[in-house]
């Protein structure tokens, strides 16, 4: 059966015509990450069945993928075959895909969760954030002023380098645990995140939550600290306290049902979201903001983990049906309420589990889908075919991990390209720690007619293991064919400066490639 498929004038009717409608982009994070549609969510063909269940919970959702069109590899229609394959029943692709788009005279964005940091962007214009320079700051420092600085990452960011001084408190977790932080009403917040999104957000969600500290978001945060020239801190542990403190819990309560009321946040109870999760025509989401500590210790049956500061950073992650029902959790009634509110003028349908984790609510948990068993070969009978010339080998893992090492004699590949490059071979070896990402990729090419296709067991330590050696190739695969990697978000992290100035450069100019339809699917509340 021949997949259905849009143009593009089609496509931007159905995104705003308020229905609900899943837009995957199933390129690799290279490609996607040097264009896409704005309202795009990426996930790459790679691991298509191993993400498509969380996205897109509801099989009879509309979806539409895209690639890159006609230069595209026809990766679109694959994926659409493999969407059907596992019951997807609505499945269309964008003829033409991006270039298509582009023809028609609609815009691409660069970078990732782009929604996101568009709405961090707009969020500053609207209530207009109050924000201090780095340089601002180090003076701030040089005169022993009474301020705090909190880092608005998780603990896995903050631990690898962060603004001297400052303390770890994820964005969502700020209302909740900033008066264990700042005792004093009158210091100086300052919030801080890479960049500036979270910075931003961080800052405003506490002036929304009506602390009466002065708050400040640092603009451009530890990018434009290295920027200036100066030193970042690395490996501190400087973190909130986990406990909450009981007696000022009913005030901070009371602060997030009137932000609730504010931003018309509706609650709803378990029996309510029961019944919405055997709805046929409605998609469902449950999401825990809660910390990962906490969510490891318990959660609702079928809920998923999305820590509240990186669902609003990054909500693509997490939801990929546009207009879909998102019902957020906790057990305190205040961080649940405060990702809500962002999550409503970032224009999703968005509502507060009445009693949180303690609700009784227990919804199905999405079945996986089906992957090919595959035979496992040893490194021993690995090396002994290479030597003979009998079998091929792909290294499947990323590809900045094969220039580093990989198995003399192996190649790099994904799965796109996996048939293409294993054309003509009679036996396949693959060779990854994610044995699902093979298993994803022997589906190919068995359909190319490849059968005799195995596993290194135990991948390359397997490999050391047995006494052989490993070799870099420093430009191989050449930048151009790693379409799993995007250099200039990855870079900045590496210390490149010019990656820093382009990556700054992106968030700051994203507002100015909105039309006039797009800009109105946000809903970014009046200050107060």
């Amino acid at each position: 059966m021949k997949t259905p498929t849009l143009t593009p004038q089609t496509l931007k009717n159905m995104l705003h015509d308020g229905g609900e409608i899943a837009l995957i982009d199933v390129r690799e994070e290279g490609q996607f990450g040097e264009g896409h549609l704005l309202f795009a969510t990426p996930l790459p063909y790679s691991k298509l069945e191993i993400g498509i269940g969380a996205l897109v919970p509801r099989k009879s959702a509309r979806i539409v993928l895209c690639d890159d069109g006609e230069d595209g590899g026809g990766v679109a229609d694959k994926a659409a075959k493999r969407l059907n394959a596992i019951g997807y029943s609505d499945v269309a692709v964008l003829a033409g895909g991006n270039e298509a788009w582009t023809k028609a005279g609609y815009a691409i964005f660069k970078g990732v969760n782009v929604p996101s940091k568009l709405f961090g962007e707009m969020v500053e214009h609207v209530y207009d954030t109050p924000r201090v320079t780095v340089t601002q700051l180090a003076q701030m420092k040089k005169d022993q002023e009474d301020f705090v600085i909190v880092d608005g990452r998780p603990y896995s960011e903050y631990s690898k380098m962060n603004i001297p001084g400052g303390i770890c408190c994820p964005n969502a977790e700020l209302p909740l645990r900033i008066r264990d932080i700042v005792k004093n009403p009158k210091t100086k917040i300052i919030v801080n995140c890479a960049g500036r999104t979270r910075s931003i957000m961080g800052a405003q969600t506490l002036l929304n939550f009506g602390i009466e500290n002065p708050v400040y978001a640092l603009e451009n945060g530890t990018q434009g600290w290295v920027l200036a020239d100066m030193e970042l801190e690395r490996g501190a542990t400087r973190k909130y306290p986990e406990d909450i403190n009981a007696a000022a819990l009913p005030g901070l309560q009371a602060s997030a049902k009137n932000l609730m009321a504010r931003f018309k946040v509706p609650s709803v109870n378990a029996q309510q979201v029961q019944a919405w999760s055997g709805e046929a025509n409605r998609s469902l989401y449950l999401l825990d903001v809660r910390t990962p500590e906490e969510f490891e210790a318990g959660s609702l049956p079928g809920a998923v983990h999305a820590p509240g500061g990186q669902l609003v950073q990054a909500t693509d992650a997490w939801v990929g049906v546009r207009n879909a029902r998102i019902v957020l959790l906790d057990h305190e009634g205040v961080r649940a309420p405060v990702v809500a509110a962002w999550l409503k003028q970032l224009g999703c349908d968005v509502y507060v589990l009445e009693g949180g984790v303690r609700a009784g609510l227990k919804l199905r948990v999405p079945e996986k889908a089906p992957r090919p068993a595959l035979p496992t070969i040893s490194a021993q009978d690995l090396k002994h075919a290479l030597d003979a010339n009998q079998c091929s080998a792909f290294y499947l893992g990323p590809s900045m991990n094969y220039r580093k090492q990989h198995v003399p004699g192996s190649l790099w590949s994904i799965r796109p390209r996996i048939d293409a490059d294993a054309a003509g071979a009679k036996q396949v070896v693959l060779i990854t720690r994610d044995a699902t990402l093979a298993q994803l990729a022997a589906i190919d090419l068995h359909e190319a007619g490849i059968k005799d296709v195995k596993l290194l067991e135990g991948g390359l330590a397997a490999w050391t293991k047995a006494g052989y050696s490993l070799e870099s190739s420093p430009d191989e695969p050449p930048d151009a064919e790693c379409i799993d990697y995007l250099f200039f978000v990855h870079d900045r992290h590496l210390g490149n400066r010019e990656a820093m100035r382009q990556y700054l450069a992106w968030e700051t100019g994203l507002m100015a490639q909105l039309d006039a339809q797009d800009k109105a699917s946000f809903k970014i509340g009046v200050p107060l």
